[in-house]
């Protein structure tokens, strides 16, 4: 009679039995997955560039500098004020070897040229040099310089921004392929050469992988396209056949333009000041200053807030009705009347086209307006002095350097003497450079008449910036 109550016992013990093997199985089941899904996370991480390995400094990046010995001992100076030499590496590159000076320890070494005689060039009116400078691309590679990310080329003219070239490039994965720099501002270079190049003398940046690749195949591709003008042309069209394509960067200037460059620079595009490009050609760019005294004078500036460098802030002083637009570490212009915001970011037209002629060869790659017709309505424009850094930020002066030889009364912003402008150091993120957002800034109550203090900051998430009725 105790028989079916054992069978029913047993029945119950392989019940639970089985109920508890499929617990532990689900469990198992879940936790296999938790720790699946914990190695894939730590893998993707750890294949990132920016969560394995340190972020790209200016040790990471090799310099080719293409010059020649007639323009190398002027063009030198220009060059001594960007190049640190305890940090960068790289070289320029001459025809020969250049007379010995003091300023050997101040500069990038000089590397001679190979030979270039066996490749062909035939564009008519064009100089041969052009295939010698392409080669320093090749030949920079060449140099087998060690825990390389980025290649950087240039000309000796070019002045590049060492802190903002690193940051822009940091935007990009330099494990992939990538050719990084701009075009020119003249419709007509970029119709006659291509929209895709990157023009040499604003300088252009190739990943290290892109550029061993590029060292590899790129004499073959001179023998290809001995009828192009320049090295650039020649660089452009070798990266074509590879299949990659340019990334524009809006912060490399060739600046193919002439004279007066204030209206550029003070309507810098909203990414950081990479490389300025034919100074020889241009005026200085702070009054009573030489070319490379002003570069050294927009330098001090660049030290204190690389980042914030030339980037156009506008504001509006509701009491007169004035528009104010700084351009941080070079200008404060301020107009008396009321402007709208897209009409104060075109640049002003202070200077001329490259060359004279067709139309196409005065017509700008970008927005410009006018002058006003009346000199004395146009800002009043006060130029960098000094920047000092403290605990609550950065204070930065601006003061008029030219008279205008005008009247005004004292509703105008002629009797003001000194702009000092208030900000925190700008420290780019990768979210940042990738979405960049213009700052809004307020002018503050000053209590002299002749002084006129602003404020600089982030804008609010549905900030407007125009004027305030």
């Amino acid at each position: 009679m105790q028989l079916p109550h054992q069978s029913s016992s047993s029945s119950s013990r392989l019940i639970n039995l089985i109920l508890i093997s499929s617990s532990l199985c689900i469990v198992y089941f879940f936790l296999s997955l938790v720790f699946l899904h914990g190695s894939n996370s730590k893998f993707e991480d750890s294949s990132s560039p920016e969560a394995v390995l340190p972020s790209t400094s200016i040790e990471h990046v090799v310099f080719g500098i293409a010059s020649n010995r007639n323009s190398w001992h002027k063009r030198k100076d220009y060059v001594k004020l960007w190049w640190r030499p305890d940090q960068m590496r790289g070289c320029v590159f001459l025809e020969g070897m250049a007379p010995s000076d003091n300023d050997t320890g101040l500069l990038p070494p000089v590397c001679v040229s190979e030979d270039t005689s066996r490749f062909r060039y035939t564009y008519r009116g064009g100089l041969r040099s052009a295939i010698r400078v392409a080669r320093v691309v090749a030949e920079t590679v060449a140099l087998n310089h060690s825990n390389v990310r980025w290649f950087v080329f240039g000309d000796d003219d070019t002045f590049f921004f060492p802190e903002n070239l690193v940051k822009t490039l940091s935007k990009y994965d330099h494990e992939l392929w990538h050719y990084v720099g701009t075009n020119s501002e003249i419709i007509m270079q970029n119709k006659f050469f291509s929209y895709d190049m990157a023009f040499g003398g604003a300088g252009f940046a190739l990943s290290y992988p892109l550029a061993k690749v590029l060292a590899k195949v790129f004499d073959s591709c001179l023998d290809r396209y001995p009828h192009l003008y320049g090295s650039d042309g020649r660089v452009h069209a070798c990266i074509s056949e590879l299949g990659i394509g340019l990334k524009h960067e809006p912060g490399f200037h060739q600046m193919d333009v002439r004279g007066n460059i204030f209206g550029l620079l003070a309507a810098h595009p909203n990414a950081p000041l990479v490389s300025l490009h034919h100074l020889d050609h241009t005026h200085p760019i702070f009054p009573k200053k030489t070319t490379a005294e002003a570069l050294e004078h927009l330098q001090e500036a660049s030290m204190a807030d690389p980042h914030r460098l030339l980037q156009q802030t506008v504001c509006y002083d509701q009491w007169f009705s004035w528009t104010v637009s700084v351009s941080w570490g070079y200008a404060v212009q301020v107009y008396d009347r009321h402007m709208f915001l897209p009409d104060i970011l075109r640049a002003e037209q202070t200077f001329s086209s490259w060359k004279r002629g067709q139309v196409l060869a005065q017509s700008f790659a970008f927005d410009i307006r006018e002058p006003h017709p009346d000199p004395c309505r146009r800002a009043t424009v006060f130029f960098f002095e000094k920047a000092d850094s403290g605990r609550d930020g950065i204070r930065s002066s601006y003061r008029r350097m030219v008279s205008d030889n005008c009247t005004f009364d004292m509703t105008s912003p002629k009797r003001l003497e000194e702009i000092r402008v208030f900000s925190h150091r700008l420290h780019l993120d990768i979210k940042q450079l990738q979405a960049p957002r213009r700052h809004c800034c307020n002018v503050l109550p000053s209590s002299a008449g002749k002084v006129m203090e602003i404020s600089i900051r982030e804008c609010a998430e549905e900030e407007l910036i125009h004027m305030h009725p």
